[in-house]
């Protein structure tokens, strides 16, 4: 069985361009020609799909062509070699114990389909979630409400929370005797709440429930341990804060979750191509491997003090912009990269959002409306204060 770090010594780090003027915090940390974004756009939607860099691209495409050039020689040889290097620098990079605990998906929530599928869940048994989950880590549990009888319980997370201690009390307080599995995000997507992940995981052990994790919105933009936050699954996307190719993503199960969490494209053994996964998009995982190393040449705490001080800087300066108000949580240990501001009922998010993409090139997230009418913005590590400025005298100019 190969470890993590075994495999990853096979296959050294490609190291980005040293950026530019990056000595002050609020400065992009990559040069602008590392990404393909249009000129002048300013782009603050990493949460829902992340600007790939050139050379992650690059490495797909010349990935693609190589295996083009023998398809059956590459596919079946070589290929099968380099996605298992690929899961283990996804296993190093979430501070996972052994790469045989990472399975690659195409995103978060087929991760976290193939998950609720797995478990052997009887009509009556519970999984408690919460109010504020993305829809692709909500659907996988209504359909086994509606397929197989479990029930649903669902904790409110409130706009604007940010007592981390009352999430968990709230948590305690609704696991019964039939819960099986509390399943939670690291980051919330409707707010950007960092939620008190190691606490829920610890939670569900000493109930014996499972703790399953959404990490779509919290790998890549900041620093993700997964043997820290001793959780039993967490699930993650490649096209998000990773930057890497869409359609690309992985699993981490935790060993000793194994015999609970029974994949049936792990039947066959844990690699990347076997007779239970089938043929997958080499040239993809090729490419999510080198946004490991990009990501990894600038380091990923330093991608995550740089994105909270770009988010924390617009904390501020949103409060200077008339009618938008800030439900994320201030600066401190709840932050998180992604930010989002409510509009009075009055003013609707997405004529704001449409006003802001065709008259001032900037890209927002309209903030579904079962959660609030507002945007989230969601800066990375391409962004820097010019991007929070042009946002803000937008805002100004429409909301004014």
């Amino acid at each position: 069985m190969l470890t993590a770090a075994g495999s990853m010594a096979a296959m050294p780090i490609v190291r980005a361009a040293t950026p530019p003027g990056a000595a002050g915090p609020l400065k992009g940390l990559a040069p602008a020609d590392d990404f393909m974004l249009e000129p002048g756009i300013t782009y603050l939607q990493t949460g829902s799909t992340g600007a790939t860099p050139r050379t992650v691209m690059e490495a797909a495409v010349e990935a693609w062509k190589d295996i083009e050039s023998s398809p059956t020689f590459k596919t079946y040889g070589e290929y099968e070699d380099r996605m298992d290097e690929v899961r283990a620098k996804a296993a190093l990079f979430i501070g996972a114990g052994k790469t045989d605990e990472i399975v690659l998906t195409k995103c978060t929530t087929e991760g976290l389909n193939s998950v609720a599928q797995s478990l052997r869940l009887a009509p009556g048994d519970r999984v408690l979630t919460t109010d504020q989950e993305h829809p692709g880590g909500r659907c996988c549990w209504d359909y086994l409400v509606r397929t197989q009888g479990i029930g649903l319980d669902v904790v409110a997370i409130p706009p604007g929370e940010d007592d981390a201690r009352a999430i968990l009390t709230r948590f305690e307080q609704a696991v019964g005797p039939r819960t099986k599995a509390l399943m939670f995000s690291h980051v919330l997507t409707s707010s950007g709440l960092r939620m008190p992940v190691a606490e829920l995981a610890a939670l569900a052990r000493s109930r014996g429930c499972l703790s399953i994790v959404d990490g779509a919105q919290a790998v890549g933009g900041i620093d993700v341990n997964v043997r820290q936050l001793a959780c039993d699954v967490y699930a993650t996307s490649g096209h998000k804060w990773l930057l890497g190719p869409k359609g690309t993503g992985f699993l981490y199960i935790r060993e000793s979750a194994g015999p609970r969490v029974d994949l049936i494209v792990r039947q066959d053994g844990p690699r990347a191509y076997s007779g239970s996964v089938g043929v997958g998009n080499m040239p993809g995982i090729i490419g999510l491997g080198r946004a490991f190393d990009y990501l990894s040449s600038i380091g990923i705490r330093k991608i995550e003090a740089h994105n909270l001080a770009l988010r924390n800087r617009l904390h501020e300066m949103i409060r200077a912009v008339p009618q938008a108000h800030v439900v994320s949580a201030g600066p401190g240990p709840l932050a998180t990269p992604l930010l989002t501001y409510r509009l009075p009922d009055h003013i609707a998010s997405e004529r704001v959002m449409t006003t802001l993409r065709e008259k001032h090139n900037i890209i927002v997230k309209v903030v579904p409306k079962n959660w609030m009418n507002g945007h989230r913005i969601s800066s990375h590590l391409f962004n820097d204060e010019s991007d929070l400025e042009n946002l803000t005298k937008a805002l100004k100019a429409e909301l004014g």
